[in-house]
């Protein structure tokens, strides 16, 4: 009798016509009515419900699914933006428009990871899920460094990554805790300190790492000029690699409640949340969620590519430090999805899962992105090492003790955020006037 009247909730619910997907997928209402029956599991998905697959259902699904991660959004409507800024690049060949709309058809596209990626953390469980998060919200970031030290731009990419870490620990954290504590202005927002702290520990480490070849280079001690501190910097690199690997370890076996912050002395306000945790459930399929990031991963690689390319014909034009766009432009656009979820989790009061999405990613790509580069580069023949300058280097230092102690009370309110809200105009007032040495060198040889 139960299985009768799953086959025909899954009929009625599978029937409908991709027109009306907005009030099948957009409401959890019709979602709840395929999951009434899944209560023992720990995540209701969509896959765990057995039914015969034909050519009808698979074509609907299909058009379900495109109409919910390509349309359904509406930052969706600056998709066209990369197929123009391509048809730019071969039409008229101006750079500045052409990175202009590439960084504008990259946006949705990061956006739409970090659905793509959240989805999926519906089938992983949240430790995993988050750690997916953290990862493909990197993506952007991570493709486009690629491609620039493909091109020898090793300048771009230290700045790039440089600038994702201020980023989310500046403007994406700032944003969540401002918003959060003007929404949840009654009740004082907390989070777990422990893992505050670790993450704390590990930029730490990052920013020595980053220190020490740099310190290397500006005092003039090196064994062998311009080798040592790209030999350190590899050596460094291989360290702070084998260090997140044993973070990961350490977050997803040994300690796994400490990013999990056990319920039970918040049991009434799980009760309160009940009814608004019941709506959140997931969209797509677990192997349509990973087909997406497969495909969104690659278009992003695309337009990365034109992005890149133009980076230095948009200075010109725009009369632009490449500093300024590189630390400030691009990871904007990178950690868009970051951005998003941040501040919807702390609009929530689920800071814990902030602060996993922001000063996580910006853990991710110190002690992960950032020495992958180093390596990937090491392979490639490419000079990349971690002198990111001395302006880079301390900027770095300061951002991270100021976050710190930020994090060190375990609480969170609107005027922490706005400190550091103001702490990243502050930085990128001063990578505006900044000219890179490099470029320093340049223009008195040529003078």
């Amino acid at each position: 009798m139960m299985g009768a009247i799953e086959e025909k909730t899954i009929l009625e619910t599978e029937d409908e016509s991709p027109l009306r997907s907005e009030n099948h997928f957009g409401s959890s209402q019709s979602m709840r009515k395929i999951q009434t029956f899944e209560t023992s599991s720990h995540v209701s998905s969509l896959v765990d419900i057995p039914y015969t697959y034909s050519p009808k259902r698979i074509r609907n699904r299909a058009f379900m699914s495109i109409y919910i991660v390509l349309i359904k959004a509406k930052i969706n409507v600056l998709l066209p933006f990369g197929p123009l800024a391509i048809l730019l690049h071969y039409i008229t060949g101006k750079h500045g428009w052409v990175f202009f709309l590439s960084l504008v058809g990259i946006t949705p596209l990061a956006e739409r990871l970090g659905y793509a990626t959240e989805q999926l953390a519906f089938y992983t469980g949240p430790t995993v899920g988050g750690l997916l998060n953290a990862t493909f919200g990197n993506a952007t970031e991570m493709i486009i460094s690629i491609y620039a030290l493909k091109q020898d731009m090793i300048r771009v990419v230290q700045q790039s990554l440089l600038g994702s870490i201020l980023s989310n620990m500046l403007l994406v954290l700032g944003c969540a805790f401002f918003t959060g504590g003007i929404v949840n202005s009654q009740k004082v927002q907390k989070f777990d300190k422990a893992g505050a702290v670790v993450n704390s520990g590990l930029l730490l480490m990052a920013v020595m790492g980053i220190m020490f070849p740099a310190v290397l280079h500006f005092t003039h001690t090196e064994v062998h000029f311009g080798k040592s501190e790209l030999a350190l910097s590899r050596f460094s690199s291989c360290i702070m690699l084998v260090a997140y690997a044993s973070y990961l370890f350490f977050q997803l076996k040994s300690q796994q409640n400490l990013y999990s912050p056990a319920p039970v002395e918040e049991v009434e306000e799980e009760h309160k949340e009940e009814d608004s945790d019941e709506e959140e459930a997931p969209e797509i399929t677990q192997w349509e969620a990973i087909g997406w990031l497969a495909v969104l991963t690659l278009w992003v690689s695309v337009l990365s590519g034109y992005l890149v390319d133009a980076i230095e014909g948009a200075s010109d034009s725009w009369n632009m430090p490449v500093a300024f766009i590189s630390v400030i432009l691009l990871p904007i656009v990178g950690n868009a999805a970051e951005h998003a979820s941040a501040i919807m989790f702390a609009m929530k009061n689920k800071l814990d899962i902030t602060l996993g999405v922001a000063i996580g990613s910006s853990t991710q790509i110190s002690m992960f992105v950032i020495p992958f580069c180093v390596v990937i580069g090491w392979f490639m023949g490419k000079p990349m090492d971690l002198n990111f300058q001395l302006f880079e280097t301390a900027t770095l230092f300061i951002t991270v003790l100021v976050v710190a102690f930020m994090l060190q009370e375990g609480t969170s309110n609107y005027f922490k955020g706005l400190m550091l809200i103001l702490c990243y105009l502050i930085v990128a007032a001063s990578f505006f006037v900044h000219v890179d040495p490099s470029n320093v060198v340049s223009l008195i040889v040529n003078t």
